[in-house]
């Protein structure tokens, strides 16, 4: 074997290798989402549903959770993103079924919990609403950097909420992952939360 030999033989190997390090690299998810995985905020919560359960995070350990915060009398953002989350789960299909949507409200004065149980049953049976104590909320609405202002109306009842648009998504060992912007897109979002499912 000449010399000449060794060099093409030792490039090829070093090629192959190459490519198999970079095959490697691409198996990495390569997610729609902005990915936040790591971050040292929406680290979770301690809230009740509207059925008056407590809740945490880890109530949904297996399940890929995405947490939205709005207020129920929303006139868009609101309803199009929980009708969004709803049809990402139907994209799922049968692995849907691993998909929590969690609704939060920064309306404690208006959002009941019957009017919350109503509202999240309107996109999708399985959805929870959850409410802080409104001494409460302002912290919890800080931990995960989401802004939210009342403005006021005609009347006292009539004011609405100025509020963060984006959806954060858990991964089934309940660590964050993705943050979501208004408007990604169903099909975006299923494709995010299969990816997940799969690691």
């Amino acid at each position: 074997m000449t010399p000449k030999t060794l060099t093409r033989r030792a490039l090829g190997a070093g090629l192959a290798a190459m490519a198999l390090t970079l095959s490697g690299c691409t198996e990495q998810p390569s997610f729609t989402g902005i990915d936040i995985t790591g971050a040292d905020y929406a680290q979770g919560f301690s809230l009740t549903d509207h059925n008056g359960q407590a809740r945490t995070l880890a109530d949904f350990k297996g399940q890929a959770v995405v947490v939205f915060f709005g207020f129920t009398q929303c006139p868009d953002v609101c309803p199009s993103s929980l009708t969004e989350l709803a049809q990402a789960k139907q994209l799922l299909g049968e692995q849907g079924q691993r998909l929590q949507g969690l609704f939060i409200s920064i309306d404690p004065q208006r959002d009941t919990p019957e009017i919350m149980k109503a509202y999240m049953a309107s996109f999708d049976p399985s959805f929870l609403a959850l409410y802080a104590k409104p001494d409460e909320l302002p912290a919890l609405a800080k931990s995960f950097k989401v802004y939210y202002k009342k403005v006021d109306g005609p009347t006292p009842t009539s004011y609405t909420m100025d509020h963060s648009a984006g959806s954060y998504v858990f991964d089934p060992q309940g660590r964050i992952r993705l943050y979501h912007r208004y408007a990604s897109g169903a099909q975006a979002l299923a494709n995010d939360i299969k990816a997940l499912l799969a690691e």
